[in-house]
């Protein structure tokens, strides 16, 4: 397939997926200070696993430009780009020093055991799969943040999220910085690695990356339904 048709028929599996009965519970949730502590912490989990993740995607891979690619992506997340001087990983912990916790309560948060099960799956997929696979599955996850894809459905993850966190808990955008900056850079990783599928991913390899999509998808489905449960576990009021 093009660059064009994988970003069509990838696209309209996130739209799906988005539209599943576990994300409408997930986004149904009402949120309160304990409730988004409970999220911001598992997120923050979910952010730290996707660079072990990345990592084993290239060290599967043996193309240079995919590899380089994923440095790239990397250094933003883990180093800085223009959201952070310092990592996405402290985005996470300034907006939940913002829901009362603080930087060692975010980094020491043990993970819900749907959290736990869901990041041992995509270590699992990520090392165990070809890379063309485990590419396929990660940069999937970004696409459900891209509010272009999503603008008709509310936006991608982090502007519908963001949404709750204002009605529910009266938040600004600027209490939000991990849903700020997310909703404009996945916006760039979703659009990175295509055109190293459009090269790789043929043959039989297109099918293999499609599974791949379609099972980092449910996997997210998962991961998101186990939060929202634990959620709806801390009472409101």
């Amino acid at each position: 397939m093009q660059i064009s048709e994988w970003r069509k028929v990838v696209g309209e599996m996130v739209r799906d997926h988005m539209r599943s009965p576990q994300m409408e519970h997930y986004f149904s949730v009402k949120m309160n200070q304990q409730r988004a502590q409970l999220m911001i912490t598992q997120l923050g989990l979910y952010i730290r696993h996707r660079r072990d993740c990345w990592a084993l995607v290239s060290a599967n891979c043996p193309v240079m430009a995919v590899k380089q690619a994923i440095l790239r992506h990397e250094f933003g997340e883990v180093i800085k780009d223009q959201y952070s001087e310092y990592g996405h990983l402290h985005l996470i912990i300034r907006q939940a020093e913002k829901l009362g916790l603080s930087a060692d309560e975010v980094i020491e948060t043990k993970p819900i055991a749907s959290t736990t099960a869901t990041l041992y799956a995509w270590a699992w997929l990520t090392h165990a799969k070809s890379w063309i696979e485990g590419l396929s599955a990660l940069t999937v996850t970004e696409w459900t943040n891209d509010d272009r894809l999503l603008n008709d459905a509310g936006g991608g993850h982090s502007t519908r999220m963001g949404k709750r966190w204002t009605e529910d808990m009266g938040l600004q955008w600027r209490d939000m910085p991990n849903f700020a900056a997310h909703a404009e850079a996945d916006e760039e990783h979703s659009d990175m690695f295509l055109p190293f599928l459009s090269e790789y991913a043929t043959g039989e390899k297109e099918q293999l990356a499609l599974t791949a999509v379609k099972e980092s998808l449910d996997l997210f489905a998962l991961y998101r339904e186990g939060v929202a449960k634990a959620m709806e576990e801390i009472p409101l009021k």
